[in-house]
């Protein structure tokens, strides 16, 4: 296969590299999408009321109403642009952000091991793997040391496969080929060298991508936003057909009664959502990468504001993560060189796994330990079952020496003997008992106990995981990671959010404990993963509710929890950066990993955090919380203005002997309504709307919709007896003064609703109040430029106009005391399930029981 590929077991030269890339192309299962202008410009124009709004404008030119298409063709021109310039800029601002969590791996180029981008990877390159790793490529082992290999994205099989090199049946299955690697598994434990046979679009598992996609779960925004979708798209219905039909019966014109439905149509339906839901998320996501968040999927923003439980690992969480040796310790509890030295050259050898105990010992003060002395035979790679890493050395006088460090318990598992001061003795049951004392006592005091183990060889040809038995036990080493400074503070603000913090670590019960005592976590509410390995699915969903850590935790394990926590009424934020956390990250309402994390964890996240602090992820959720309030304020103000305005246009065009307004007055009007809104992503948000987590609610949107939109109705029904009875208006006059007093209604409901407070003491972005300053004034100055006689509408007299704003003044305090009735009534009626801590069906719950 190398001769074949044209290349050698030290890998590709640089210039031969990039040559390749030229020819395959790059290593994605799809090309970069050019995301043109153009592209995105023509797929404003999909909507299905667009392209019935341009058929409706085409076929107005063939009766002769060119003058009436014209306008009609240039605010839906006018409009896709506007929605065309945020998506575009969203798009953009996206590609950016994903730039930053571009995705590395480790080649052999020019002789030399090279960090390069997964893209650039081509057939005949050499990767280097170790655990933790995604496989990039489709290739063949050339060299291999206890390597398993997960292959569940392709084969369904659960367990890890053991790979290695040589040679499987032309015909066999990918289950089947054991010295061969695919493209989207990952790597369990060992390590191996790989030569890249296949690359991007090429590979086994871009031929079943479809089929093996991860599907990514409808979140609860997401779905909220598709039933609102089915409602609005209901309404409207109904409301345009029976419009047309009624008109057609009044023996209306044909075509200008089909062209006041559609454009109701268009005024009851908030098109711009689309637009304003990418901007509000593209700002959001914007937003929170300046605070070290990396968004990898938009709809996670939605999520993380939502979330109302964090499960989080305490490594570099809460503690410091900079770990480091604090003292090596024979068997008596006596400072000890020789363990050191022995941990040392455990660490410094071993090319597998990396990790902070091994960069903790091989950085701490060398003291007199000649590592020079020692030449490497073999090791035996970490894995998560064994829970052990042994290296073997040569010394001068040709001995051998196999040297495991672990788990105390799991090198204690491997030993039948004891290396005292004094030589070897058996280790019997009070040797075992005087190891697990020494154990207890250290990690109460907050310190990672880990043991050391040896066993002597002469001439052996080579180690395996067999060979780990009948060792001594040698001693042990503690490790310091301290309480991270402001980490009470930090939790403390999350509490005051409304997100409650559990704990899952392997560590052992008496670490865990210490630290939630340091940092103001409850510490009696203990689970371990051996209680938890008794439990039925039922006693678990009954037992995480009343558990604050979760010690000495199986890989497995993590998954069954975070699953119960959802299964309990949680939103549940799953924060971690191992192999063994992808699929409790996977599980989770939200997936948080962190930009050093292994591959899997990285690729398995929604969110990435640039530093792993909480303090950083603290501001997520604000950043979240913004987002979602912003979004909401688009769907409730639209709502509730359009709704009541296309009701009361409806209502009037079957009574008046004329149209209430035009087709491009209904345009025109709907249009400018939509400029502020565009300022909402930016919009302030108040701190109230921040202090608990928020939903959806589908109930509460329709609730809100039919209030405002009834408020809405009464005044234009005021409005309209004003014109009629006590102005005598005529059609123009008519049409005029409604489309000033609804424009500018709409406008300030903008005001009143994106606040729970009384609007004046609630201060809109300078951006926001601009917008709708200025839109107000075209509003009242329209009617008297040139363009009226084009959109039919004549000068209004300053009584009229005096009038029409002493309604809309009206309007607005009555709009004011029904928000507040209606969210204290909801506040009252939400007050339980917005607690964090009682059963709330969550969206993940729903929708795997649907």
């Amino acid at each position: 296969m190398v001769e074949q590929l044209e290349t050698s077991t030290s890998g590709l030269l640089s210039v031969d590299a990039a040559t390749r890339l030229a020819k395959f192309g790059r290593n994605a299962l799809t090309q970069r999408s050019s995301g043109s202008a153009f592209t995105v410009f023509v797929r404003q124009f999909r909507s299905p009321l667009v392209l019935i709004l341009v058929f409706a404008a085409v076929v107005s030119v063939f009766v002769g109403e060119g003058h009436e298409a014209a306008i009609i063709g240039a605010i839906v021109l006018a409009s896709c642009i506007l929605s065309f310039t945020q998506e575009y800029g969203a798009s953009r601002a996206m590609e950016v952000l994903q730039q930053r969590i571009s995705r590395k791996t480790t080649v052999l180029r020019d002789g030399f091991e090279r960090s390069v981008d997964v893209e650039t990877i081509v057939p005949g390159d050499v990767v280097c793997l170790s655990a933790g790793n995604l496989i990039p490529v489709d290739g063949v082992i050339l060299e291999s040391r206890d390597f398993n290999v997960s292959e569940s994205v392709l084969t369904g099989e659960t367990f890890p496969v053991v790979k290695s090199a040589g040679q499987s049946a032309p015909d066999a299955g990918i289950a089947q080929r054991t010295n061969a690697v695919f493209t989207g598994t990952s790597v369990r434990s060992g390590t191996a060298k790989v030569l890249a046979v296949a690359t991007g679009t090429q590979t086994e598992f871009a031929s079943i991508a479809e089929a093996l996609k991860r599907r990514i779960p409808e979140t609860e925004f997401a779905r909220g936003i598709r039933m609102f979708g089915y409602l609005m798209t209901e309404i409207m219905l109904v409301i345009v057909v029976l419009v047309f039909f009624a008109n057609v019966t009044l023996e209306r014109p044909l075509i200008e009664s089909l062209l006041f439905s559609l454009a109701l149509a268009v005024g009851l339906t908030p098109e711009l959502l689309p637009a304003i839901i990418s901007v509000t998320l593209a700002r959001g996501a914007r937003t929170m990468a300046a605070s070290g968040v990396i968004v990898r999927r938009l709809d996670a923003i939605e999520n993380l504001g939502s979330m109302d439980l964090l499960c989080t690992d305490k490594t570099g969480t809460l503690t410091e993560g900079v770990i480091h040796l604090d003292g090596s310790f024979d068997v008596e509890g006596n400072p000890s060189n020789e363990v050191l030295l022995w941990a040392r050259l455990n660490a410094t050898l071993q090319t597998g796994l990396k990790n902070p105990l091994d960069e903790a010992i091989t950085t701490a003060q060398p003291g007199q330990e000649d590592l020079s002395h020692f030449t490497k035979i073999d090791e035996i790679p970490y894995d998560f079952v064994r829970k052990r890493l042994s290296v073997a050395v040569r010394d001068e006088a040709r001995e051998q020496t196999l040297i495991t460090k672990g788990a105390i318990q799991n090198v204690l598992d491997a030993c039948s003997f004891v290396q005292g001061p004094h030589g070897l003795k058996s280790l019997d049951l009070s040797e075992r008992e005087a190891v697990d004392e020494k154990f207890r006592r250290w990690s109460a005091q907050g310190y990672r106990v880990l043991g050391l183990a040896i066993r002597r060889f002469r001439n052996k040809a080579g180690f395996s995981r067999d060979d780990e038995t009948e060792m001594a036990f040698a001693g042990f080493l503690l490790f310091l990671d301290p309480p991270k400074e402001g980490v009470r503070e930090t939790l403390s603000a999350l509490v005051d959010r409304g997100i409650g913090v559990k704990v899952i670590s392997g560590d052992n019960r008496y670490v865990a404990a210490h630290l939630a005592d340091a940092v103001g976590l409850r510490s009696d509410r203990i689970m371990t993963g051996e209680d938890l390995s008794k439990l039925t699915k039922n006693g678990l969903l009954a037992g995480v509710r009343k558990t604050d850590l979760f010690v000495e935790i199986d890989p497995n394990q993590k998954e069954r929890i975070v699953e119960a926590l959802r299964r309990s009424g949680h939103v549940v934020g799953y924060l971690g950066d191992g192999i063994n956390d992808a699929p409790a990250l996977h599980e989770a309402d939200i997936g948080i990993s962190v930009d050093t994390a292994v591959d899997v964890a990285r690729e398995a996240a929604d969110i990435i955090l640039l530093k792993r602090d909480l303090g950083v992820l603290v501001k997520g959720v604000d950043d979240g919380r913004r987002t979602f309030a912003n979004t909401m304020k688009y769907i409730s103000i639209t709502t509730s203005a359009n709704f009541g305005n296309m009701i009361s246009m409806a209502a009037a065009s079957l009574y008046l002997p004329f149209l209430p307004l035009l087709a491009k007055q209904i345009l025109l009007n709907n249009f400018l309504a939509d400029i502020p809104a565009l300022a909402i992503a930016s919009d302030n948000v108040d701190p109230d709307q921040l202090r608990r987590p928020r939903h959806w609610d589908i109930h509460f949107v329709r609730r809100f919709m039919i209030s405002f939109g009834l408020v809405s109705s009464l005044f234009d029904f005021l409005t309209f007896a004003f014109l009629l009875y006590v102005v005598h208006a005529g059609a123009s006059t008519f049409q005029t003064g409604w489309f000033v007093e609804s424009l500018l209604t709409q406008l300030l409901i903008l005001l009143v609703i994106r606040t729970r407070k009384t609007f004046w003491t609630s201060r809109p972005s300078r951006l926001l109040a601009a917008l709708a300053l200025t839109v107000g004034g075209i509003a009242i100055a329209v009617p008297y430029t040139p363009v009226a006689n084009w959109l039919a509408m004549v000068p209004l007299p300053l009584p009229v106009l005096l009038g029409l704003l002493a309604i809309t003044a009206t309007y607005v305090l009555v709009s004011e005391l029904t928000k507040h009735w209606l969210f204290d009534r909801g506040n009252g009626s939400r007050r339980g399930r917005e607690n964090p801590h009682r059963d709330r069906a969550t969206s993940k719950s729903v929708r795997s029981a649907g």
